[in-house]
């Protein structure tokens, strides 16, 4: 939070700066299978259906870094906030 005159204050903020999750699904059937983040990111818990999952965490100010498929059954979401 920004205060005038220099004094910034985090208390109550779980984290500060940037983070970063990994959002793994199966693109055929939409179903979320697996997620990895940076050690203090705020997350949301996760929904069996994958684009509610990205709904989700861009709903709290995260954004779609990058898309890329691991494999024909797997797709991974990078998102950044």
């Amino acid at each position: 939070m920004y205060h005038p005159g220099g004094r910034n204050r985090e208390i109550g903020t779980a984290w500060y700066g940037r983070h970063v999750v990994l959002v793994t699904c199966n693109p055929v059937t939409n179903k979320f299978l697996q997620l990895h983040k940076s050690l203090h990111a705020p997350t949301e818990p996760p929904h069996p259906n994958c684009a509610e999952t990205i709904s989700q965490f861009l709903s709290i100010g995260y954004k779609i870094e990058a898309i890329a498929h691991i494999s024909h059954n797997e797709i991974q979401y990078v998102l950044v906030k």
